[in-house]
């Protein structure tokens, strides 16, 4: 990663190694030696800012190697001041040789950093929410990949969010075996069928809970109509207003073919019968309706889940929440409704209804 020249992880390795050093409870020979060797390395090129924080954080802890505090220093500026504010000791033997510490091998520090982020089992929350929010491709899947750490919370969501856009990051939190199925749902269209089938079961046992709207009356017709004349736009858009969707909801998955797995999802979402989505899938598309290995698939998606968790998986898949009511209800009963037309002429001819006033009750009248 080091070697790709718009890649610069330097900065977050030196942050994520310093806050590893101050936390461990020992730290013997071999693990000053080797923070010694990456943090000189890396101080020399990272900006001021970093270099800064860092010199803060180490410049008065009692086990800081010297030859570390020396490459702060050389720093200048207010690098060197952070250090010599923190270790007046050191600011009058700075001048001096660093005895017994060893001395950076800048030709090994590439090397280090290709595997440093995958290879941290001791990640601390706090340096795992750095890295979460670091958002480059190659410090997201480091993480993914990582099974030493456990992941969850935050900077699930935060990765979780950033693959819905990239296959290659989804396919590493799907194999990873300590995720939640329930979690992966936003992955749903990058998981193969297995994963599926278990995601989709996750979604189950919560969607049954919600009130699932009646389907728009009419719906499947109007589809059936556009679809057989091939007007995908107003398709997608009478599907995406049926819904309460942007009418651009399709065009934010990449790949052809999850594409059509989304539109089966929000078929079934919408409350299409079966023999509908079946004829929309012969005939909207003359490229998916030729194989009948692909129709059959969408055929079985289709099926594979209730219309609650189809609901659902299309909140978790685009980050919405759909409506449950689409356009808004104005009631003909209540305080805000609007008179219907003709309502005051119908009141004004129908005859008042008998009554009797309090003083007539009063009298047994």
């Amino acid at each position: 990663m080091s070697r790709i020249e718009q890649l610069d992880l330097k900065p977050v390795v030196l942050r994520v190694q310093t806050d590893l050093f101050l936390r461990a409870p020992h730290r013997d020979r071999a693990a000053r030696e080797t923070f010694a060797s990456l943090a000189c390395g890396l101080i020399p090129t990272v900006d001021e800012d970093t270099a800064r924080i860092v010199a803060e954080k180490l410049s008065s802890h009692s086990e800081t190697p010297t030859a570390i505090l020396d490459a702060l220093l050389a720093r200048g500026g207010a690098v060197r001041a952070a250090v010599l504010a923190g270790n007046r000791a050191f600011a009058e033997r700075a001048a001096s040789t660093p005895a017994e510490e060893p001395q950076p091998d800048l030709a090994m520090v590439p090397e280090t950093l290709t595997g440093i982020l995958a290879s941290l089992p001791a990640l601390q929350r706090e340096a795992l929410e750095d890295l979460s929010r670091d958002g480059r491709p190659e410090v997201d899947l480091s993480l993914a990949k990582n099974l030493d750490i456990a992941l969850g919370g935050a900077p699930l969501r935060r990765l979780t969010d950033r693959a819905r856009h990239s296959g290659e990051l989804a396919r590493a939190l799907l194999a990873r075996p300590d995720l939640a199925a329930a979690d992966l749902a936003p992955l749903y269209l990058h998981a193969d069928p297995a994963r599926r089938e278990v995601i989709a079961g996750a979604i189950e046992a919560t969607a049954a809970l919600r009130p699932c709207p009646p389907a728009p009356r009419g719906l499947g017709t109007t589809l059936a109509t556009l679809s057989s004349k091939r007007n995908v736009p107003a398709f997608i858009q009478t599907l995406s207003a049926a819904l309460g969707l942007r009418p651009d909801f399709v065009a934010t998955v990449a790949e052809p073919d999850a594409r059509y797995d989304l539109l089966a999802l929000a078929m079934r979402a919408a409350g299409l019968q079966e023999e509908e989505a079946v004829f929309v899938f012969l005939t909207l598309n003359q490229g998916v309706a030729r194989s009948t290995q692909r129709v059959t698939a969408l055929v079985g998606l289709f099926r594979a889940v209730s219309r609650a968790a189809a609901r659902d998986l299309l909140s978790a898949i685009l980050d919405v929440i759909l409506p449950e009511r689409v356009g808004e209800h104005v009631p003909y009963h209540g305080p805000e409704a609007k008179p219907r037309p003709g309502i005051e002429r119908i009141a004004a001819q129908r005859a008042p209804a008998p009554s009797r006033t309090i003083r007539s009750l009063r009298e047994g009248g």
